[in-house]
C-alpha cells in the first residue's frame, strides 16, 4: 500500500470512529495536505515486548513496517527519539493531535506559539490554519529542531522554529493568541499565561493523562477552564519518570495479601478514564496501568520508587458487583489502601466524570476542580501510613 493511500484509509478509520470534530473541519483538510508521513524520520523505533527494549525501524531497510509504525492507527504514536531507553519524543497519535487542534479554537490570523516543535507536524496543521509567519515554535532538542525545520521548509511552510526550553515559553514574540504544548507539564508555566493575550487560550497535556483548555482571565492575572480530553503524554525533558512497575516489584518482593473491596470494573471498563483522572489528581505519584492476567484483568500500581500492588480477580472476572479481588503489595507504602481511600473520596463527591473536571492557575498557585471553578479544591491525598 502506497503511503498516500495509508493516509487515505487512516482518514476514513478516524471519520468511522467520529473523530473529526464537527466544528473544526479545518483540521481534516490541513491533515490531507501535510500527511504525517513528510513529517516521519527515517528511523523510527519500535517497542519489542518480548525483549523490553525499543528496536529501530530504518525507512530504507524495510520501508513497508516503517510505514506500518507511521500508519498504526488513529492512537498509535510513531516514536522517533530514545534517550536512556525511554522514549523522549514522538510522532503523536493522530487522535490526539486533532482533539487538542480543535480545543484550541485556532483562527486564521491568530499569533501561536507552540511548545515541543518534535517532528513538526503539529507545527505545520497550525501553520496551516493560521497563515504564514503566525507561528512560532520552541524546541529545547537542537538536533530535533534543524530537522524539524528542513521538513516545515519542504513542504512550503512558513514558521519560525527555535531552540529553547519550553517552560519558559518565547518572550520575545509575545503576545500570543493561542499556545500550545505538546509535552505533559505538572504545573502550567506562569510564563506561558504572561505570554498570552487575555481572552486567549493555552491548551496543553496535563499530568501526562489529559489535556485542558484555559483561557486568560481579562485582566491577564489567571487562567482557567476544563479538561478536554485523556491520553498519555510524554513528560517535559528532565521529569524523572521513576523505574517500571517490574523494576520496583523486583525491589521489594510482596509481604502482605488480602481482599480489595472493590470490583475493577471502573479501573478497567470502558469508562475508566473517570476514575484514573481523579486518582492522578488525589495520587499524583502513583502509576496505574491494567492488563490481561490469569483470572481477568489485573491492576497494577507502583510510585516508581519503592512500592507496587497488584489488584487480581480472584473469580475470573473484573466487572460484576461481587467480583473478589485479591490487593498483594510490597514496599514501605500500602498502595492498594491509598488508592482504596482515594476512590472513596471519588464516589463520595459524586463520581465526577472526567469533563466535569478543570484546573485554574494563578501566579503563585494551581488547583483543580470539579463542576465549578469556584467549588471546593482536589487536592492531593497524603501518603498512607507505612510500615
Amino acid at each position: 500500500m502506497r503511503l498516500d493511500e495509508r493516509s487515505a484509509h487512516l482518514a476514513e478509520a478516524m471519520a468511522e470512529r467520529g473523530l473529526w470534530p464537527e466544528r473544526s473541519p479545518w483540521i481534516r483538510r490541513a491533515v490531507g495536505a501535510l500527511p504525517r508521513h513528510r513529517f516521519a524520520p527515517d528511523r523510527l523505533w519500535s517497542w519489542d515486548g518480548s525483549a523490553g527494549v525499543y528496536v529501530p525501524v530504518d525507512r530504507a531497510a524495510d520501508p513497508g513496517r516503517w510505514a506500518a509504525e507511521v500508519y498504526a492507527g488513529p492512537d498509535a504514536p510513531a516514536v522517533i527519539q530514545i534517550t536512556g531507553g525511554r522514549a523522549s519524543s514522538s510522532l503523536s497519535c493522530p487522535a490526539v493531535v486533532v482533539d487538542m487542534l480543535d480545543s484550541l479554537l485556532l483562527e486564521p490570523g491568530r499569533r501561536v506559539l507552540e511548545l515541543g516543535t518534535g517532528t513538526g507536524w503539529n507545527t505545520a496543521l497550525l501553520a496551516h490554519r493560521a497563515g504564514p509567519d503566525r507561528v512560532t515554535s520552541v524546541e529545547v532538542d537542537p538536533q530535533l529542531a534543524a530537522a524539524a525545520r528542513e521538513r516545515l521548509a519542504a513542504a512550503g511552510t512558513r514558521v519560525e522554529v527555535r531552540v529553547g526550553d519550553g517552560t519558559a515559553g518565547w518572550p520575545q514574540g509575545a503576545p500570543y493568541d493561542r499556545v500550545i504544548a505538546t509535552y505533559a507539564v505538572e504545573e502550567v508555566p506562569w510564563a506561558w499565561v504572561e505570554q498570552t493575550r487575555p481572552g486567549g487560550r493555552i491548551v496543553t497535556p496535563w499530568g501526562r493523562l489529559g489535556h485542558v483548555a484555559l483561557t486568560i482571565a481579562p485582566d491577564g492575572r489567571s487562567a482557567s477552564g476544563w479538561v478536554q480530553g485523556l491520553a498519555q503524554f510524554m513528560p517535559a525533558r528532565g521529569t524523572d519518570p521513576g523505574a517500571p512497575f517490574h523494576h520496583v516489584r523486583d525491589r521489594q518482593p510482596p509481604d502482605i495479601e488480602g481482599p480489595f473491596p472493590r470490583a475493577l470494573g471502573p479501573l478497567t471498563g470502558p469508562e475508566r478514564g473517570h476514575l484514573l483522572f481523579a486518582l492522578r489528581v488525589l495520587l499524583p505519584d502513583i502509576h496505574v496501568t491494567a492488563g490481561a492476567g490469569q483470572a481477568g484483568t489485573v491492576v497494577w500500581l507502583h510510585d516508581g520508587h519503592t512500592s507496587w500492588a497488584t489488584l487480581t480477580p480472584r473469580t475470573g472476572t473484573d466487572a460484576g458487583p461481587d467480583a473478589d479481588v485479591v490487593a498483594r503489595q510490597g514496599g514501605p507504602r500500602r498502595l492498594a489502601d491509598e488508592v482504596l481511600r482515594a476512590w472513596t473520596v471519588w464516589e463520595e463527591r459524586g463520581a465526577p466524570v472526567l469533563y466535569d473536571f478543570g484546573l485554574t492557575r494563578t501566579p503563585n498557585e494551581q488547583w483543580v476542580w470539579s463542576g465549578d471553578p469556584d467549588g471546593p479544591r482536589w487536592q492531593p491525598m497524603a501518603p498512607a501510613a507505612v510500615r
